[in-house]
């Protein structure tokens, strides 16, 4: 099988189109974070309590992930192009409905949707750029910027939310999409060259199916397993659900002659530990911005803009490392630039649950950020061309797509996990508190806030109250913070681990010699099983 494209661009061209691409992913991890800034503006306008607001964050997440591995496939075969075309398209069109919304209704159907069109654009973004550039280094660095992008997108989120909500009002975090993606939509038509594979087969509708269900359940069970309770009648039973729908994808997938995921692809060790390791990483780091948000917007009390000025240095470390590492895993190996990117990240997760309320932002929390920064940034362009390197371009949206995938389930399960041992935590220690204050200092509205999370420290230190209750109201919040210090102190430990075991794994498993050649091989390498074609095709 080959992989189909228009006629090979110019030098130009090329450049132009990675361009643009790196544009349109840009726009779709931004969408990932830039909300959060938002989310207490949201709530007060809105009267969204905590649930709501949380699913104003995991209605994107939801429809996202669980779409990645179907579109990844849906591109290969129809044209990546086009699905970047309708993803932007379509991306700009539902941000239009937050953007205008007056209830939480428009706002959640709004993000949703997004998360729909993102999943069709950002396989796509990687996928084109395997065709785009042949050579092995010109690959490899490009891999390396467009992991960069990613990685830059998660962290200025706050900063450019928070400029936007320190001029505009909250809809125009929704707004800002528009014009890009109208931008991309002109752009990809005029530049990107169409690309798709040869000869795709039948189109396996059951296991387009099964992905989306599977995946879905998952991470809905994931998300909601802090409120429903981590052992609880619901979280289990739908975790069963959920391996028992990807259980039959698996199965299937094993006997159509094309599948919407080769799972036989798992067998190669240089694609499944990168994969392995990227979620790995994504869970530390989307944990870690969840207690870092914590930290600057509740125990610092920073504004919105002053939060994303103090986390740009992590966007700055990760833009200049990942470059430069996928050239030096083609040098030394994967195994060891994968490992070395995993103990930083266990560092600097170390480091960050050694902060207290007065530690020094120069000593210790930007030394914290740099690490994990640097750890991500080392990880994400290897692993994610030692992945494309094992796929033939036929397979390229797909490969794309678990790359996605597990960055997401990833990321997902890291906030899951990481914030409900914090919740836990602070909870624990504060409710007592506050249920001893009289209602005449805080009604059950402010007490349930004070409890759900330290974010409400700016709100508690806001209201006016008589003199004779400022001691109790400073205690309180003290308090507070010091409780949600320790919660992540523990989560941050919990990461670490987890990061550190993944390493020695890794190191262990990881062939130490291998090295990607930067090409994506133009048929499926031996998968230590029947070949794709000689399996039984299954009737649709």
């Amino acid at each position: 099988m080959r992989d189909v494209t228009s006629t090979a661009p110019s030098r130009r061209r090329q450049l132009s189109a990675f361009g643009v691409i790196c544009l349109a992913e840009l726009l779709i991890v931004l969408d990932m974070t830039i909300i959060n800034v938002a989310l207490p503006s949201i709530g007060v306008e809105l009267s969204a309590g905590i649930s709501g607001l949380q699913w104003v964050v995991d209605a994107y997440t939801l429809t996202f992930s669980g779409l990645l591995l179907a579109f990844g496939n849906l591109g290969d075969r129809y044209g990546r192009r086009l699905f970047l075309l309708v993803g932007l398209a379509g991306l700009g069109a539902s941000s239009i409905v937050g953007a205008t919304g007056d209830g939480l209704g428009d706002v959640l159907t709004s993000r949703a949707v997004m998360g729909v069109f993102a999943a069709m654009v950002l396989p796509a973004t990687l996928a084109v750029i395997t065709n785009l550039f042949p050579l092995p280094k010109e690959r490899a660095l490009a891999i390396g910027a467009w992991s960069s992008i990613a990685g830059v997108a998660v962290a200025i989120g706050p900063v450019s939310g928070g400029f936007l909500l320190e001029h505009f009002s909250w809809h125009s975090v929704f707004w800002l999409n528009v014009p890009v993606a109208l931008v991309g939509v002109v752009l990809v038509a005029l530049i990107v060259p169409e690309s798709k594979a040869a000869n795709p087969g039948k189109l396996d509708v059951p296991g387009v199916l099964l992905s989306i269900a599977g995946v879905t359940l998952l991470v809905f069970v994931v998300i909601e397993a802090p409120n429903f309770g981590w052992t609880s009648p619901a979280t289990l039973g739908g975790a069963l659900a959920a391996v028992a729908l990807l259980w039959a994808f698996v199965h299937r997938q094993r006997r159509v002659a094309a599948p919407v995921l080769d799972v036989s692809l798992f067998r190669i060790k240089p694609f499944a530990w990168p994969a392995v390791s990227i979620a790995i990483g994504f869970f530390s780091l989307f944990g870690f911005l969840f207690l870092i948000t914590q930290y600057f917007q509740g125990i610092r009390e920073y504004s919105p803009l002053d939060f994303g000025i103090a986390t740009l240095p992590f966007a700055a470390a990760l833009a200049i490392s990942s470059p430069s590492a996928t050239v030096i895993a083609q040098k030394i190996g994967t195994m060891p630039v994968l490992v070395t990117g995993l103990v930083l990240i266990g560092a600097g997760l170390v480091v960050a649950a050694q902060v207290k309320i007065d530690s020094s932002y120069l000593g210790l929390v930007l030394p914290a950020m740099l690490l994990l920064a640097v750890g991500i940034a080392v990880i994400q362009g290897p692993a994610t061309e030692s992945i494309m390197s094992s796929l033939p371009l036929d397979e390229a949206g797909a490969g794309a797509a678990v790359n996605d995938t597990t960055r997401e389930i990833g990321g997902t399960l890291g906030v899951a996990v990481l914030g409900s041992l914090v919740a836990s935590y602070y909870v624990s220690t504060v409710r007592p508190l506050v249920e001893a204050i009289p209602s005449a200092i805080m009604t059950e509205t402010e007490k349930a806030y004070a409890q759900a999370s330290v974010l409400s420290v700016s709100e508690i230190r806001a209201r006016e109250l008589p003199s004779l209750f400022e001691p109790q109201r400073a205690q309180l919040i003290t308090e507070m913070k010091e409780a949600a210090l320790r919660g992540s102190s523990i989560a941050a430990y919990v990461a670490a681990g987890a990061v550190f075991v993944c390493a020695v794994v890794v190191a262990l498993n990881f062939p130490a010699h291998h090295r990607t050649s930067g090409m994506l091989a133009p048929e499926a390498p031996d998968r230590t099983e029947p070949s794709v074609a000689s399996r039984t095709e299954v009737d649709g």
